[in-house]
């Protein structure tokens, strides 16, 4: 199961190689939101991927609904049945604008990932680019896009004290259930987290113990810049993504879905060691 990785939806043109942009316009957002609707792909939330995958690993069926149709185990899965999550980090204000309209148009959803030190304007945002408001975002959660973590400040989590590591956890999903509290009835948790920049894989100790501090603050899950599709339930606590920018056309865009991208993990895993 493909978890895409888009970051802002955008015309802005980036320098050096594609593997490193971040911005996808929004006519080839456009496009790969076609092509999923085309080729019978389900688009489902994040949550509902976790739930998944626990299951797969439980071999218990959990009977959660998605649409019409019912959520099956991994061992289900066929070419006519294919699920993909779509996940937006950095809370952009560009998916408001462009690509909320695009999942609209057909019944999609996805998991926008918020750094709350940054919405509503409360500083210069990231990369230059404009946050959503909090009003922004109860009216998203109203139409089905769910929230997760991303810290407050966008920090590279493994340069701070596990002290400073705890507030950006902590305060961010509070943050983020309290304002959207104010906002919609009934409202979600915000149970997903992000992790900021690139995954500290090689470090063992602390991703251990920050994966202990994730289940301690009530999260159920994270996903990482750790390239791949997820394959089994052992891949839970953090879970990788396939990241998606404007240089993926179609072509890209169905191998990536498919998983011939995933072999770039290995170089990933070997650049990260040296």
């Amino acid at each position: 199961m493909p978890i895409l990785m888009y970051h802002s939806i955008s015309d802005e043109r980036e320098k050096g190689h594609p593997y490193y942009w971040i911005n996808t316009s929004p006519a080839r957002f456009a496009e790969q939101m076609k092509f999923l609707h085309d080729n019978n792909y389900q688009v489902i939330a994040l949550s509902q991927a976790v739930n998944l995958i626990r299951e797969q690993g439980s071999g218990q069926d959990s009977g959660l609904p998605f649409s019409h149709s019912p959520i099956l185990p991994f061992s289900h899965f066929s070419r006519s049945h294919r699920y993909v999550v779509l996940t937006f980090d950095d809370g952009y204000r560009d998916f408001y604008t462009y690509a909320f309209p695009v999942l609209q148009q057909y019944g999609y959803t996805g998991t926008v990932f918020l750094p709350t030190g940054y919405i509503d304007g409360k500083r210069p945002g990231l990369r230059g680019k404009e946050h959503l408001s909090w009003d922004e975002v109860g009216e998203l959660v109203a139409h089905g896009i769910t929230f997760g973590s991303h810290t407050v400040n966008h920090s590279q989590l493994n340069k701070l004290s596990w002290k400073e590591i705890e507030f950006e956890l902590k305060a961010s999903k509070e943050g983020i259930e309290t304002h959207i509290n104010k906002l919609v009835k009934k409202p979600p948790t915000s149970n997903v987290f992000c992790y900021p920049y690139k995954f500290p894989m090689q470090d063992k100790p602390f991703v251990s113990n920050l994966l202990n501090l994730i289940f301690r603050l009530g999260y159920d899950s994270a996903v990482t810049t750790l390239i791949g599709t997820v394959h089994d339930s052992s891949e839970k606590p953090c879970l990788k993504r396939v990241p998606i920018n404007s240089a993926d056309d179609t072509h890209l865009f169905s191998q990536k879905l498919g998983g011939g991208y995933d072999w770039l993990l290995l170089a990933q895993s070997l650049a990260k060691l040296l």
